[in-house]
């Protein structure tokens, strides 16, 4: 069940943060850069998951600022989030290993401070702006972090347990 209040969003950001972040702890670097059949190795989800926190954070501060909030990202549509991600792998393609656990603790912290600084009303009061739809800035903030974290984790496990 989705958050419904900042106490329960920073809560399940951070447990499903400290989820994956020990597993990630048992990931080697060779591991982490295989690439599985759809061409997409760990490394590649961990920088995904850091990048869908900056995606997120971008929306909701553009829209705040009167801004165009391009969802996912401007160019695309929802239904092409294959062809974003395929083009987000290249773009992240000489990120290491170290540098995409890095950057996702660096996203993890910064989408922390966000809900901390949030008051619970700007959370779950009304619509994010610029979104067009109903979702409230905590649903996303929760489709962006807690959500992401849990399926990274589910992904990386898989590859664990197929590579052993």
């Amino acid at each position: 069940m989705a958050a419904q209040n900042k106490e329960e969003l920073l809560d399940v950001s951070k447990r499903e943060f400290e989820k994956l972040k020990k597993l990630i702890s048992t990931v080697n670097s060779p591991s982490a850069l295989i690439k599985d059949d759809e061409d997409t190795s760990i490394k590649d989800v961990v920088a995904h998951r850091a990048h869908w926190i900056d995606l997120f954070l971008g929306w909701y501060f553009d829209g705040l600022a009167g801004k165009p909030v391009f969802f996912p990202a401007e160019g695309y549509k929802w239904n092409e989030l294959k062809r974003y991600n395929a083009n987000l792998r290249a773009q992240q393609t000489d990120l290491g290993w170290d540098e995409a656990v890095e950057m996702l603790q660096e996203c993890y912290v910064r989408l922390i401070r966000f809900i901390e600084s949030s008051t619970n009303e700007e959370l779950y009061g009304s619509p994010m702006k610029g979104a067009n739809n109903n979702w409230k800035p905590g649903r996303w903030a929760e489709a962006a972090g807690p959500s992401h974290f849990r399926s990274a984790a589910k992904y990386i496990r898989s590859r664990l347990k197929s590579a052993s």
